[in-house]
C-alpha cells in the first residue's frame, strides 16, 4: 500500500463502517435508512480533510465487494486518501471476512441515542502485525498519526497492529494521538473493562496527545464521573500514568436531554497545566454521534497549526459542537463556521 501523490498531513488507523440512519424514527420500525460512512478513528481524518483542508489518509481493510466499494465511494466523497485501504477477497456470504454495519438512531428528549453494530469478523478486525509496512509509510513524511481504542478493541490482533504502528510513528518523529474511546460491546467476553484499560494504557504510552483522556481516570473505563472541581486532579492522575504525554484533552458534556447538551472541554500540558475550552450550555443537538471525533479533529488542526493549547481547544470544541448540528458521524462544518463560532457567532441567518 502506497500513498498517492504528496504525503498526507495526518494518517488514521481504524475501521470504516456503513452507518444506517432511520432519521427521526427507530431502528426497530424503520422502512428506510439513510447511509453514511463512519468510524471513530476515520471520522477524525475526515473532519480534518473536509473542514480544515488537511491532506489525510486512512489505513483500514474492506472486503472487495459492492458493500466495500460503497464505503470506498463515501470515503472518496469525504476527500480522504483511499490508497492505504487493504482490499480483502470475500467468499460471497461473509464467512471469511465482511464489512461492518452500524445502525444508529439519534434519540430525542428522554430517549437517548442507540447504536446497534454488526461488526464481528470484519476485514479490518483481521489485520495482523506485519500486514502494513509502517516504516515505509512513515518515511513518506506525514506529520501526525491517530488511532484509538475502538480499533484496538476489534480483536486481539488489532491491539498488536496499533502498537507496532504507534511505535513506528514515534521512531520517525511523527506526532501520535490516541483516543481510548471505550465501547463495552467490543470487550464483552474478552476481559471487559479491565482488559480494555490494560490495552489503553499499553497503547497510550506511545501517544504524544491523548484525546478523551478522562477515559483513563479511575480504575476502569467509564467508571469515573468528573465534576469541574475534580477535573485538575483527574487529569493529573492520567498524567502520572502517562509521563510521556505532551497533551491530555477531553470533552465535557452534561446531558439534560438527548436534544440539549451542555458542551465544553479541557486540556492539560506540562507547560500550561489545566486550561478549559469555551462553554456552550444548552446546545441543541440533532445527532451527537461523532462529536468527540469532531473535537479531536479541531484540536489536532490547532496543534498542527502551532496555535496555543487554549486556541486548539477552541477549534475542537467549536467543531465538535457543529458536528452535532447535522446528521451522520462525519462533519459537515466549514472552517469559516468554526472560526465564527469561536469568535462568538451563533445561529443568525447569513445572506
Amino acid at each position: 500500500m502506497t500513498v498517492q501523490g504528496h504525503a498526507p498531513d495526518v494518517i488514521a488507523l481504524g475501521e470504516v463502517m456503513l452507518r444506517f440512519d432511520p432519521g427521526e424514527g427507530r431502528i426497530r420500525t424503520a422502512r428506510s435508512f439513510q447511509v453514511w460512512e463512519g468510524g471513530g478513528e476515520y471520522n477524525v481524518v475526515r473532519g480534518l480533510r473536509r473542514c480544515f483542508g488537511r491532506r489525510t489518509a486512512v489505513v483500514t481493510a474492506l472486503v472487495d465487494n459492492a458493500v466495500g466499494r460503497l464505503a470506498e465511494d463515501l470515503i472518496l466523497q469525504g476527500g480522504v486518501d483511499t490508497s492505504l485501504i487493504r482490499w480483502v477477497s470475500g467468499d460471497g456470504i461473509g464467512r471469511s471476512a465482511r464489512n461492518g454495519l452500524n445502525f444508529v438512531e439519534r434519540g430525542f428528549g428522554i430517549r437517548g441515542a442507540l447504536g446497534v453494530s454488526d461488526r464481528a469478523n470484519t476485514a479490518v478486525s483481521q489485520l495482523r502485525s506485519g500486514d502494513v509496512d509502517w516504516e515505509a509509510l512513515f518515511a513518506t513524511g506525514p506529520r501526525w498519526f491517530h488511532t484509538g481504542g475502538i480499533f484496538a478493541g476489534l480483536s486481539d490482533t488489532t491491539v498488536d497492529v496499533a502498537d507496532e504502528a504507534m511505535a513506528a510513528a514515534r521512531r520517525h518523529g511523527v506526532t501520535v494521538s490516541y483516543d481510548p474511546n471505550y465501547r463495552p460491546s467490543l470487550w464483552d467476553g474478552r476481559g471487559g473493562a479491565d482488559r480494555a484499560r490494560e490495552v489503553d494504557l499499553r497503547l497510550a504510552r506511545h501517544a504524544d496527545v491523548v484525546v478523551g483522556a478522562l477515559g483513563l481516570a479511575g480504575r476502569r473505563p467509564a467508571e469515573t464521573r468528573v465534576g469541574a472541581d475534580e477535573l485538575p486532579d483527574a487529569l493529573a492522575e492520567v498524567a502520572d500514568r502517562l509521563p510521556g504525554a505532551r497533551v491530555l484533552a477531553t470533552t465535557l458534556r452534561d446531558v439534560p436531554s438527548a436534544g440539549v447538551n451542555d458542551w465544553s472541554s479541557a486540556a492539560w500540558s506540562p507547560e500550561t497545566g489545566v486550561v478549559t475550552g469555551p462553554r456552550m450550555p444548552g446546545l441543541h443537538v440533532l445527532d451527537r454521534i461523532g462529536s468527540g471525533d469532531g473535537f479531536a479533529a479541531g484540536l489536532i488542526h490547532g496543534l498542527l497549526a502551532g496555535a496555543g493549547l487554549e486556541l486548539a481547544l477552541a477549534y475542537g470544541t467549536a467543531h465538535g459542537a457543529l458536528t452535532m448540528t447535522t446528521p451522520g458521524d462525519v462533519s459537515m462544518a466549514s472552517l469559516a463556521e468554526v472560526e465564527a463560532l469561536i469568535e462568538g457567532g451563533w445561529a443568525a441567518v447569513r445572506r
